[in-house]
Protein backbone atom coordinates (compact mmCIF):
# COMPACT_ATOMS: atom_id res chain seq x y z
CA UNK A 1 0.00 0.00 0.00
CA UNK A 2 1.39 3.37 -0.97
CA UNK A 3 0.42 6.95 -0.42
CA UNK A 4 -1.69 6.96 -3.61
CA UNK A 5 -3.58 3.74 -2.79
CA UNK A 6 -7.16 4.57 -1.80
CA UNK A 7 -8.84 2.59 0.98
CA UNK A 8 -12.39 2.63 2.24
CA UNK A 9 -11.50 2.83 5.94
CA UNK A 10 -12.98 5.24 8.42
CA UNK A 11 -10.60 6.56 11.04
CA UNK A 12 -10.62 9.10 13.83
CA UNK A 13 -7.69 11.46 14.26
CA UNK A 14 -6.93 13.45 17.40
CA UNK A 15 -3.99 15.76 17.93
CA UNK A 16 -3.09 17.42 21.21
CA UNK A 17 -0.58 17.90 23.99
CA UNK A 18 0.07 15.21 26.59
CA UNK A 19 0.64 15.86 30.27
CA UNK A 20 4.27 14.82 29.67
CA UNK A 21 4.90 17.78 27.34
CA UNK A 22 4.71 15.77 24.13
CA UNK A 23 2.45 16.24 21.13
CA UNK A 24 0.32 13.16 20.49
CA UNK A 25 -1.21 12.17 17.17
CA UNK A 26 -3.78 9.52 17.99
CA UNK A 27 -5.36 7.43 15.23
CA UNK A 28 -8.20 4.97 15.84
CA UNK A 29 -9.59 2.78 13.08
CA UNK A 30 -11.45 -0.51 13.10
CA UNK A 31 -10.65 -1.18 16.75
CA UNK A 32 -6.93 -0.39 16.39
CA UNK A 33 -5.51 2.54 18.35
CA UNK A 34 -2.19 4.11 17.34
CA UNK A 35 -0.77 6.76 19.69
CA UNK A 36 2.27 8.56 18.30
CA UNK A 37 4.13 10.95 20.60
CA UNK A 38 6.51 13.62 19.34
CA UNK A 39 8.73 16.25 20.90
CA UNK A 40 7.32 19.74 20.17
CA UNK A 41 10.11 20.40 17.65
CA UNK A 42 9.31 17.17 15.80
CA UNK A 43 5.63 18.12 15.76
CA UNK A 44 6.49 21.47 14.20
CA UNK A 45 8.50 19.68 11.49
CA UNK A 46 5.52 17.41 10.80
CA UNK A 47 3.22 20.44 10.63
CA UNK A 48 5.53 22.04 8.06
CA UNK A 49 5.54 18.83 5.99
CA UNK A 50 1.73 18.88 6.03
CA UNK A 51 1.71 22.53 4.87
CA UNK A 52 4.12 21.71 2.02
CA UNK A 53 2.03 18.70 0.99
CA UNK A 54 -1.16 20.80 1.03
CA UNK A 55 0.50 23.41 -1.19
CA UNK A 56 1.62 20.68 -3.62
CA UNK A 57 -1.87 19.13 -3.63
CA UNK A 58 -3.41 22.50 -4.49
CA UNK A 59 -1.04 22.82 -7.44
CA UNK A 60 -2.12 19.40 -8.74
CA UNK A 61 -5.84 20.20 -8.50
CA UNK A 62 -5.55 23.28 -10.71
Amino acid sequence: MGINTERDIEANLQIGPTDAGMVRIFVEAQGVEIPMDFEPEEAEEIAEEIRVAAKAARAIKR
